[in-house]
């Protein structure tokens, strides 16, 4: 089960303000979205970014909203973004059968998430090292409990890697430095 260029769309959940501070290793999280954000937008990815109950936990971080140019933003009070009314249309209307997951937290809102687009009909991929949790504990379990309920589990460059599909072009040119 590769992941297709033609068929992805990225999602990037909850990376806001007053939330990342508490996040395990969220310097990771925040650089591993960016980079997916970035080679996303290079290639014509559609991506997407929500955002809970910002009322609350402010708005996405600025390098989140930097890199996320051409991302479609939006506010969610549910835990899974697959519960929030409209969510799901919105990425079905991509016509792209893969979801690949970062954020956080681990165990709420990607968890979720994952298993509600997963119900859904879409192929789920959570990319380990762009997504965490206040504790490693949380992380772990999570994904542990995905890979058992067949979200694939993937990473930063398998992602990129895998996108480009190819050396020698000018997209892989292009992306060289989100992999350097």
């Amino acid at each position: 089960m590769l992941i297709r260029r033609a068929d992805s769309l990225l999602l990037i959940i909850d990376i806001q303000q007053k939330l990342a501070p508490a996040i395990h290793d969220n310097e990771r999280v925040t650089a591993n979205s960016v980079r997916l954000l970035e080679g996303a937008r290079q290639l014509g990815i559609p991506a997407f970014v929500s955002e809970q109950y910002v009322k609350g936990l402010g708005p996405s971080l600025d390098a989140i909203r930097t890199a996320a140019v051409d991302a479609r933003f939006f506010e969610k009070t549910h835990f899974s973004c697959a519960a929030e009314p409209g969510v799901v249309d919105l990425l079905r209307a991509a016509k792209r059968p893969q979801v690949l997951l970062t954020g956080t937290e681990t165990h709420v809102c990607v968890l979720q998430t994952a298993f509600g687009l997963l119900a859904a009909g879409f192929e789920v991929y959570l990319v380990a090292d762009a997504a965490s949790s206040r504790t490693p504990e949380n992380r772990s379990a999570a994904i542990e409990r995905m890979r058992a309920g067949g979200i694939q589990i993937v990473t930063t460059e398998m992602v990129l890697f895998e996108w480009l599909h190819q050396a020698g072009t000018a997209d892989f040119r292009q992306l060289l430095p989100l992999i350097k």
